[in-house]
């Protein structure tokens, strides 16, 4: 009989373990792609705010350039 435990309690065991390890690795892959996610989104909004300046920029320049520029410099 007690043999038969410890095999149970070892056969729980090693599922237990592994078990855990899926778990563990689903979730850092799940991780990952979310980092990757986010950090796809964080280039775009970035790209957007460099295109917004260079466009305030431009329009600057051009009211430098007419005259019709409305700041004191």
């Amino acid at each position: 009989m007690k043999k038969l435990f410890i095999a149970i309690t070892a056969l729980l065991l090693s599922v237990s373990v592994f078990s855990c390890r899926e778990t563990t690795e689903e979730r850092t892959e799940e991780n990952i792609e979310a980092a990757i996610d986010d950090a796809g989104d964080a280039m775009e909004d970035a790209a957007e705010d460099v295109e917004d300046a260079a466009n305030e920029v431009g329009e600057e320049i051009e009211e430098e350039v007419e005259g019709t520029d409305d700041m004191d410099n």
